[in-house]
């Protein structure tokens, strides 16, 4: 499997309103988000100048409960 791609902040947080995630507050550059039907599925999105590590958009999906390949559909 093909490693995810380093993405923006901002970039990661429109994919996942597109899945049904919603921004419910912010701290700093931090974006607290939560699924509409499942508010159980919550992660944290860090908006910074850089895009984020690999490993920092994988621990952000499984989290919110997507698999990579529903992740790279939304993009």
């Amino acid at each position: 499997m093909r490693a995810l791609p380093a993405l923006s902040g901002r970039r990661i947080i429109t994919a996942l309103q597109r899945a049904g995630f919603e921004v419910v507050r912010s701290k700093g550059s931090h974006h607290f988000m939560r699924h509409r039907d499942d508010p159980t599925r919550q992660t944290v999105v860090p908006v910074h100048r850089r895009d984020l590590p690999s490993g920092t958009v994988a621990a952000i999906l499984r989290q919110a409960g997507l698999s990579r390949a529903e992740f790279l559909d939304l993009l």
